[in-house]
């Protein structure tokens, strides 16, 4: 499982996270809410590695592993993946580059017999998935997320998901600026993507991705601490009450 003890975490002279206990299983979903500034993004990306966030206590473990100690690019070789709220604009990098190396690079470090695809053969696997998420084989010709629209980007992050297939998935906002047809769409490619007992974390504000990705367990994160837990049905709850009557 992953497992999350005890985790406290700075961002320069400034303590967001304040203990956090967590463990997702394999083929669980659970999702964090919570108001602005309590800390949502910040543990997302502090699972991942990214380096503004200091983890000043506590261990991340993943499957027995103190992940810690890895770098981003071995946690995600190991199986941790994660969905960006704000997707990166890369100008001069198209994605088919992108999509083919970081595929050879997960799929080597987890077997060491895999044999690289060249991109022929990558195009051939990736084209069911583009038509799964309705997106066009052009979108691969296109630099990483230059000019993309909002729905695009989320579809990007999606089908990454559904690429490499990892043990474990954080998506953060992955909701987020998307209309009604492009949140069903995204909706289920998590759904498809998690059949592998595949854990997920989603972060979100609202409860209407989760009316397409059944949560097991919702969480309320306030003041850098998880102060109340419940099923799906707490979600709605939380969405039509908020968060002030929450301590």
């Amino acid at each position: 499982m992953l497992r999350i003890k005890d985790l406290e975490v700075n961002v320069e002279d400034k303590k967001i996270l304040h203990g956090i206990d967590l463990e997702i299983k394999p083929g669980e979903v659970h999702c964090i809410m919570g108001p602005n500034g309590a800390g949502k993004s910040t543990l997302v990306n502090s699972i991942m590695g990214h380096p503004k966030y200091n983890i000043s206590g506590g261990s991340i473990e993943m499957d027995s592993a103190n992940i810690l100690e890895m770098e981003v690019f071995e946690r995600a070789c190991h199986g941790l993946f994660l969905a960006f709220q704000y997707p990166k604009e890369i100008e001069g990098v198209t994605m088919l580059s992108f999509l083919l190396s970081a595929y050879n690079a997960q799929m080597s470090a987890r077997d060491e017999n895999f044999k690289s695809l060249k991109a022929f053969k990558f195009k051939k696997l990736i084209r069911p998935l583009l038509e799964q998420l309705d997106i066009d084989e052009s979108f691969l010709q296109r630099y990483i997320n230059h000019g993309f629209s909002g729905g695009e980007k989320k579809k990007s992050e999606v089908l990454q998901l559904k690429l490499f297939q990892p043990k474990y998935a954080l998506l953060d906002e992955t909701d987020s600026g998307l209309d009604v047809d492009a949140l069903k769409i995204v909706s289920d490619g998590i759904n498809d993507a998690k059949k592998n007992e595949m854990g997920v974390l989603i972060v979100t504000h609202y409860q209407r991705i989760l009316d397409y990705v059944q949560p097991d367990v919702v969480h309320v994160l306030k003041d850098g601490k998880i102060v109340q837990s419940g099923g799906a049905e707490f979600a709605k709850e939380l969405e039509s009450k908020g968060y002030q009557w929450i301590e």
